[in-house]
C-alpha cells in the first residue's frame, strides 16, 4: 500500500519538520489520507477520534479499523456536546462552538509536544465551515491546505495508495441536517441517523435528509434519480415513519 509517489514532496517535508503529530481523525477521505501520509513519511503519528452525539452509528469502529490498517495508534476522546447551550441552541455559530469542544477533547488526550493537525484541504471553503476559526485558536495546522492539496488530489492520491476511502462521499455531522434556529435534542438527531441509515441500505450514497422535526427534505444528486424513482414508495415509508411530510430536492455533488 505504501508508495513514495503517493505522498507529494511538500507534504513529506511537512512531516520532516513536524515528526510528532496527532491527527484529528474521523476515518473519512481527508483524515485517512493525511494519516497515511504521516505514517508513510516516517512521522510518529497518533489518530485521535472524538466521540460525540452528532455521529452516525459505526463511525468510531470504521475509524479504528482504518487507523489500525495504517499502523497508527488509535485514541478516543469524548466531547459532551448536548450539555452546551451554545451548541444545542443551534445558532449560526454552532459549528464554531462545537469545533472548540472537539479540539479541546483532542488536546486532552494528546501530549503537548505533538503538533495537532487536521484534514482541511486546499479546496475547502472557509465560508462553508464556520468552525474553521477554532483551528487557529487551538494552533491546529492543516498540512493538506498548507501544501496546496485539494480534494481531487486527495482522492487521486488515496486511490493510488490503495485506501478504501478514496471515493467515500463527503459527509458532515448529524447537526448539519437541522435548520439553524431549531433546538437540537437527541430524538431529532436519532431521527436523522435512523432515516439516513435506512436509505443507505437501499443504495443511496450521496444524499442528505434535512428535518425540522416534522417535515423531511431528501436531497439526492441527479445520478441517483433513477434509484429514487424505483424506491420512492420505500423511501416515503421510511421518512413518513418519523415525519408528517416528505419533499425532494436535487443536491449538488461535492468534490
Amino acid at each position: 500500500m505504501c508508495q513514495t509517489s503517493t505522498v507529494p514532496e511538500s507534504l513529506r517535508d511537512f512531516f520532516v519538520r513536524n515528526p510528532k503529530v496527532a491527527v484529528a481523525f474521523s476515518g473519512g477521505t481527508d483524515s485517512s489520507y493525511l494519516l497515511y501520509a504521516a505514517v508513510e513519511s516516517g512521522a510518529d503519528a497518533v489518530a485521535v477520534f472524538v466521540s460525540t452525539p452528532f455521529q452516525f452509528h459505526g463511525e468510531k469502529e470504521e475509524a479504528e479499523r482504518m487507523a489500525k490498517d495504517l499502523g497508527a495508534e488509535f485514541r478516543v476522546a469524548e466531547a459532551r456536546l448536548m450539555n452546551d447551550p451554545d451548541i444545542i441552541s443551534n445558532t449560526a455559530e454552532r459549528c464554531y462552538f462545537c469545533k472548540r469542544r472537539v479540539l479541546g477533547a483532542i488536546a486532552s488526550v494528546t501530549e503537548k509536544e505533538r503538533v495537532l493537525i487536521d484534514g482541511t484541504n486546499a479546496t475547502d471553503d472557509p465560508d462553508d465551515r464556520p468552525g474553521t476559526r477554532a483551528l487557529a485558536e487551538f494552533g491546529v495546522q492543516s498540512p493538506l491546505k498548507i501544501c496546496g492539496i485539494g480534494k481531487p488530489e486527495v482522492r487521486g492520491l488515496s486511490r493510488r495508495a490503495g485506501l478504501s476511502t478514496w471515493d467515500r462521499p463527503s459527509n458532515s455531522c448529524l447537526a448539519t441536517r437541522v435548520p439553524t434556529g431549531i433546538r437540537l435534542d437527541q430524538n431529532l438527531l436519532d431521527t436523522v441517523s435512523n432515516c439516513e441509515e435506512a436509505l443507505r441500505s437501499l443504495g443511496f450514497r450521496e444524499f442528505r435528509v434535512r428535518t425540522n422535526g416534522w417535515d423531511a427534505v431528501l436531497e439526492t444528486v441527479s445520478e441517483q434519480q433513477p434509484l429514487l424513482e424505483s424506491e420512492k414508495a420505500e423511501v416515503e415509508r421510511i421518512l413518513l415513519k418519523y415525519h408528517r411530510t416528505v419533499s425532494y430536492k436535487e443536491r449538488r455533488p461535492r468534490l
